[in-house]
């Protein structure tokens, strides 16, 4: 009797996926639950048995952040429909649903570093960890110029997963703060941190912040290739605007606020034809929708988009 392949089975597969050497493989296969999967490099992927319709959504939607052989950049937002990812006053508990919730920690437990801008740790402390399903916490930066994150901040002292603060050189001087130097070049400056270490890094750094491709390049240099930027909208959208995203996560929920904080600002365009418009996929996620954008890829433009609306066919001779 065939087997019918719930989700965590799928997610026992994406993390035996995860731990490949994807450089030195095409492919490979394994067995999960006496069930035998094959794996292709980019993601695609089969098995003898019939997998439930989320599991194959599941596997889908993560095969190719993992079944990879170069680094991998994703930032994901979780917002309203309106586009708001907090209230004016900053209250963002919840916007997004249970299920959301795990595909975020599932995302977490598919990179190797988890980072977030220091006015993300200030206002909703987070722990940065993988608690809602099975897999690793990843390195936790916090990317700090001015040095003006909260000294009490759960991530400085639960020794959950290291957590490695980036502080700006002249912030760093000016405080007093204890931070060792990476310089970015091709060898690179930093070390990978033990299981539990906190260790606070200065860069250097603008007025605009620390720029995102030097944070990446100190850290793929460190080995930590598949690197996560969760937020908040300032830090997913300086990433955005550097070209330095391959995919972005964004799950909309079924709200409307009215105001509050943008999920994405960007410099303003005069053309609609300026705008990102990114190859996408949607997958439902509880209540909420994800839209998973490779930006890596163009989308359907609005050229193809008007070409593909004209009748392709006489009237009352279109095509089915």
């Amino acid at each position: 009797m065939s087997k019918r392949l719930l989700p965590d089975w799928g997610w026992d597969c994406i993390l035996q996926a995860r731990h490949v050497v994807w450089a030195a493989n095409g492919a490979t296969s394994f067995i999960v639950r006496d069930i035998e999967v094959e794996i292709a490099l980019g993601g695609a992927w089969r098995c003898a048995a019939t997998p439930a319709a989320e599991t194959a959504a599941l596997l889908d939607l993560f095969l190719p952040l993992v079944a990879r052989a170069t680094p991998l950049v994703i930032a994901q937002l979780g917002q309203s429909l309106d586009g708001r990812i907090a209230t004016e006053s900053g209250d963002s508990f919840y916007i997004n649903d249970m299920e959301a919730r795990t595909h975020l920690h599932r995302v977490r437990a598919s990179v190797d570093a988890v980072v977030v801008g220091v006015g993300t740790v200030n206002a909703d402390d987070p722990q940065l960890t993988v608690r809602h399903v099975p897999g690793p916490s990843p390195l936790r930066v916090v990317l700090d110029p001015r040095a003006r994150a909260r000294p009490q901040a759960r991530v400085f002292h639960d020794r959950a997963a290291p957590t490695l603060h980036v502080v700006s050189t002249a912030a760093a001087e000016a405080a007093g703060l204890a931070a060792s130097a990476a310089q970015a070049s091709p060898r690179g400056g930093l070390a990978p941190l033990a299981r539990d270490e906190l260790r606070r890094l200065a860069l250097p750094c603008t007025d605009a912040g620390f720029e995102p491709a030097a944070v990446l390049r100190v850290l793929h240099e460190a080995g930590y290739r598949r690197v996560l930027v969760e937020g908040g909208g300032v830090t997913v959208s300086r990433f955005l605007q550097a070209g330095v995203l391959d995919r972005l996560h964004v799950l909309v929920a079924p709200l409307l606020i009215g105001s509050g904080r943008p999920g994405l600002t960007l410099p303003p365009i005069d053309a609609l034809s300026a705008a990102i418009r990114p190859a996408s996929r949607c997958f439902a996620c509880g209540v909420d929708t994800l839209f998973d954008l490779d930006l890596r890829r163009e989308g359907f433009s609005a050229t193809a988009r008007d070409a593909a609306a004209a009748p392709a066919h006489p009237a009352g001779s279109r095509a089915e």
